[in-house]
């Protein structure tokens, strides 16, 4: 049998614990074995207050969790303090990074196959001093890996080149070794986790129609087309610079297995117009598996009990592919 798959509490004062249990208590045969780290308490006190009928067990280690699974969501315990939904506190913080180096540490060791994290709080975190922009920064570093963040639904994969930055800011960024780099991790993690032999590439254009010959803007064939040149020379199949207003139909989306985007959002609202709920972060050139849910810790529905737990269903059942195809080769 497989290691089981580690989930990260994630915000306490989010939504991470319910969608948490809602995804234990929708759990058919397919469903990945998974465990969370988190406060069982806690838990149990947000499953009475919505009424979800999850029960929760506390085990002692990874390899426990495939017993427990079948009649309760198992829980590697650690305490939290001062939790409260829909108000994040700094006293959590640490709790929070904590599960994500426990979860990280435990897949490095191979005691469980890959992680999944549940949304975070970037405000709370850095208020105590978090030096990174989010989980994909931390996990690279705690891997001594280069990151690369893809997000994906059926039918599109997108891979922002640029993330969280002012859209003023991405030209200044945007360098053909930044292109190059993403081009090639992305393929390498095609095929190795996604099973695709021959993976097919598209980049984005940064200004509209491609940059017009030079006259909307010259990134185009100053930054963009020199990378796809040199991807082109390692045998990487990418085409581009593509204007991004006719990259995401359904035909156009037939011709690539991932698309790399120039900056944030024109990555994800495509992403997310097509399938809002289902959407999964991956993290790609890590030495482990790790997905998330595409979305935040929505303090804003947190107390309310309606929160979707689609998203981190897919996240868990992606997860477990990647694993599998890492643990086939």
């Amino acid at each position: 049998m497989s290691a089981p798959l580690a989930l990260t509490m994630g915000e306490p004062a989010g939504i991470g614990g319910e969608i948490a249990l809602k995804t234990w208590a929708a759990r058919d045969a397919a469903t990945p074995v998974f465990f969370i780290i988190d406060d069982p308490e806690r838990l149990r006190g947000i499953a009475q207050r919505f009424g979800i009928a999850c029960p929760v067990e506390a085990i002692a280690k990874p390899a426990d969790a495939a017993a427990v699974f079948g009649r309760a969501l198992p829980v590697l315990p650690l305490q939290v303090t001062e939790a409260q939904l829909g108000l994040p506190t700094p006293e959590t913080a640490s709790a929070v990074v904590a599960a994500i180096e426990t979860a990280a540490a435990m897949t490095q060791a191979g005691t469980v196959s890959g992680i999944v994290t549940n949304p975070i709080q970037k405000s709370v975190l850095k208020g105590v001093g978090f030096a990174f922009p989010g989980h994909t920064e931390f996990l690279g570093h705690l891997a001594g890996a280069e990151p690369v963040m893809m997000l994906a639904v059926p039918g599109l994969r997108v891979v922002p080149v640029t993330v969280h930055l002012r859209l003023s800011d991405v030209p200044k960024v945007l360098t053909s070794e930044a292109i190059i780099s993403h081009g090639r991790i992305t393929a390498a993690a095609l095929k190795r986790d996604f099973g695709l032999t021959n993976p097919r590439l598209v980049v984005a254009a940064l200004n509209p129609h491609a940059g017009e010959a030079g006259i909307m803007g010259d990134e185009e064939t100053r930054v963009i087309a020199p990378a796809i040149a040199a991807l082109r020379a390692e045998d990487i199949a990418v085409t581009g610079p593509a204007p991004a207003d006719t990259l995401f139909h359904e035909a156009a989306r037939r011709t690539y297995d991932a698309a790399l985007c120039m900056y944030h959002d024109q990555a994800l609202i495509p992403l997310k117009t097509i399938d809002f709920a289902r959407g999964v972060n991956v993290t790609l050139g890590l030495p482990f598996v790790r997905t998330s849910p595409d979305h935040g810790t929505a303090l804003d529905i947190a107390t309310k009990g309606v929160a979707d737990p689609s998203s981190l269903m897919a996240a868990l059942q992606l997860a477990a592919e990647m694993a599998a195809r890492r643990a086939q080769a």
